[in-house]
């Protein structure tokens, strides 16, 4: 009877063990928060998607403005991967320690447009850059903030380095980030904005009158890097995943160009 209960009472203790090993294994594959900036967001949900179609945990990702999710990491969010839309904020989260610097990969880039309303049929004048200066004098433009916010920042440096910036500055319509200029423009409360070419590809209630020529503002870059919170197990294999040849080519399909 003794030696019954005594195999009895190891059989239970070796399924309390095997379920503990089975909490810690699920706690390990526990999918990855990823921060990315706002102009990633249909992309970046496909290729979160297509990494769960892979058998893995598919990765919860938050979209908003750069600046807005390095602010975020500073203030001690729990997340495992950091996409910028620009190199400044990644080297800000560089210098504070808060990623891994061998994780850091510049990945993507893009280009910026000048963009109206589809349904505007009113002709925008934008060639030669005198043209387009009274166009830009004239009505509002939604623009990303331009204080932080990379769409912002490219298009600011832009309008400058084309000498548009000084007519420009007093008709800019200020947005959070650079999905809420594109809502603007969509919506009709501005009539012109400056977003990526991407998000302008997004939309079909948009079309594009301009696009900056690429000299005009430092190059659009996308860099991706592991923070040094992060938890999940899977964060080092879904960085990997996006900037692989097969991740690049989820985002060249929404109009990225792979780097």
């Amino acid at each position: 009877m003794r030696d019954r209960m005594s195999a009895v009472l190891a059989g239970l203790l070796a399924l309390v063990g095997l379920g503990t090993v089975a909490g810690c294994e699920r706690e390990a594959a526990a999918p990855p928060l990823v921060l990315a900036a706002a102009s990633l967001q249909e992309s970046m949900t496909a290729a979160a998607d297509a990494w769960a179609a892979e058998g893995h945990a598919r990765p919860t990702v938050s979209f908003a403005a750069t600046s807005a999710l390095a602010r975020q990491i500073e203030a001690g969010a729990p997340a495992d991967l950091f996409v910028s839309a620009d190199e400044d904020w990644m080297d800000r989260m560089q210098q504070r320690g808060l990623i891994v610097p061998d994780s850091r990969e510049t990945f993507l880039g893009n280009a910026l447009v000048l963009v109206t309303a589809k349904d505007n049929h009113a002709a925008i004048a934008t060639e030669p850059v005198s043209a387009l200066r009274d166009t830009l004098a004239s009505q509002p433009v939604a623009m990303a903030d331009t204080s932080a916010v990379p769409a912002g920042k490219y298009g600011k440096a832009a309008l400058e380095k084309l000498g548009l910036w000084a007519v420009a500055r007093p008709h800019v319509v200020a947005a959070e980030n650079v999905r809420a200029a594109l809502a603007l423009v969509e919506r009709g409360a501005a009539p012109l904005g400056i977003v990526y070419a991407t998000d302008a590809r997004a939309s079909n209630k948009v079309r594009v009158v301009w696009t900056f020529p690429a000299a005009s503002h430092p190059p659009i870059s996308y860099p991706v890097a592991r923070l040094k919170r992060s938890t999940s197990a899977d964060a080092e294999g879904f960085r990997r995943f996006l900037v692989s040849d097969a991740g690049k080519a989820i985002f060249a399909r929404y109009g990225f160009v792979p780097q």
